[in-house]
């Protein structure tokens, strides 16, 4: 492996917008990104650490190809800031003994992946010495972790025959479907989804183990993904789930209760929010709101927002799980816990007259704040 450095180096800083973001506060105050270039593989990767005041940072492996006409690299950078920060607020509000961070190969994995690239990989994460814990994200799966696992001890998501948790994707559609319950409870005085239609928008790792979840509780399920493969799996299991051509006819669908973004985030923008026909907007795809305001904009049009990071932290409360010997029993239980903090975020943003994102923002602040200053003494 070579070319292990931090973002910004002896020589002065790294001349990238995603770079300066660094240190802009907007960003959250990230406290270490490095980039890791192997050229014998061909990976190219970038860990942002967001926060350690709670622990050492967990967060996943995103392997993308970053679709960017002026910089890909720049792009996964930033991609890599934001997720990060949603996994110190996400890892907060869960509970978990954890900070944030999240990494992100850069490349397409169909054609660039290869078990070479991931123990390079794994080499990379190792250098940073517990300091990051990896685990799966869009692009890696359990069988990567194992890989990763042979040139690293900090990583999670492995499968059970290599003394991991397995598929965290279980975990975070029972979270989502939990913070939909409490949605319904909030909005409509019962926590259930029956006689809802609801739409998820990506039936992928997550978006098919929600889907069952709500036929069994008996809601209407509407899907799209771009990939007719994955529609095609959900609707050979499940024949009554109603299939649309894509984001914007199912998010246009009439009679609507619930949009769940499943796919990748900033799929609540200023496109998609005017003609939002749902009064719930629950799902598992991280960073959902595409730049701040966009939670107002939902609030003012009366659309309950529940913040992307709480519902969908059941597979950290997973993965975390395994780093302490895992029960499967246990980690269930603390992801059905997602139903009474999304319920408290609600009262919390009506006590104190702000949207729900801005509620939990505040409450996992508070606790990472409340945690530094408990370090310092």
């Amino acid at each position: 492996m070579t070319d292990v450095r931090p973002a910004v180096s002896a020589d002065g800083p790294v001349e990238t917008t995603a770079l300066h973001a660094l240190f802009r506060s907007e960003q959250g105050g990230h406290e270490q990104v490095v980039l890791c270039q192997d050229r014998e593989t061909g990976l190219k990767a970038v860990i942002a650490i967001h926060s350690t005041a709670l622990g050492p940072a967990l967060g996943g492996t995103r392997f993308h190809a970053y679709a960017s006409e002026k910089d890909p690299e720049e792009a996964a950078v930033l991609d890599a800031l934001n997720l990060a920060r949603g996994m110190s607020y996400k890892n907060a509000l869960a509970g978990l003994e954890h900070g944030g961070g999240k990494a992100v190969i850069i490349g397409d994995p169909e054609q660039l992946k290869s078990e070479a690239l991931l123990e390079a990989y794994g080499r990379f994460v190792a250098s940073l010495g517990g300091r990051y814990v990896t685990a799966c994200d869009v692009g890696t799966y359990v069988r990567d972790m194992d890989v990763v696992s042979r040139t690293c001890r900090w990583v999670t998501g492995r499968s059970p025959e290599n003394g991991g948790a397995g598929d965290s994707s279980v975990l975070t559609a029972f979270g989502v479907f939990q913070g939909m319950r409490a949605s319904a409870k909030h909005l409509w005085g019962e926590p259930t989804l029956r006689g809802r239609k609801v739409g998820i928008a990506g039936v992928g790792k997550v978006g098919h183990h929600l889907v069952g979840h709500l036929l069994e509780d008996g809601a209407e399920v509407v899907i799209t993904d771009v990939r007719a493969e994955a529609v095609d799996r959900v609707r050979a299991a499940h024949p009554e789930v109603t299939a649309v051509a894509d984001t914007d006819a199912l998010i246009r669908t009439e009679g609507l209760d619930v949009y769940a973004p499943c796919a990748l985030g900033g799929a609540l923008n200023d496109e998609t929010v005017p003609v939002l026909t749902a009064k719930v907007v629950c799902g598992a795809a991280n960073n959902q709101l595409a730049h701040p305001g966009v939670e107002k904009d939902l609030s003012d049009r009366g659309v309950l927002y529940a913040p992307d990071y709480v519902v969908n932290s059941g597979g950290v409360i997973q993965v975390a799980e395994e780093l302490h010997g895992f029960d499967f029993a246990r980690a269930k239980a603390k992801a059905e816990k997602i139903y009474d903090t999304t319920l408290s975020i609600f009262e919390r943003a009506a006590a104190d007259g702000v949207p729900p994102a801005v509620a939990a923002d505040r409450i996992a602040e508070q606790r990472m704040a409340d945690a530094r200053r408990a370090g310092r003494s």
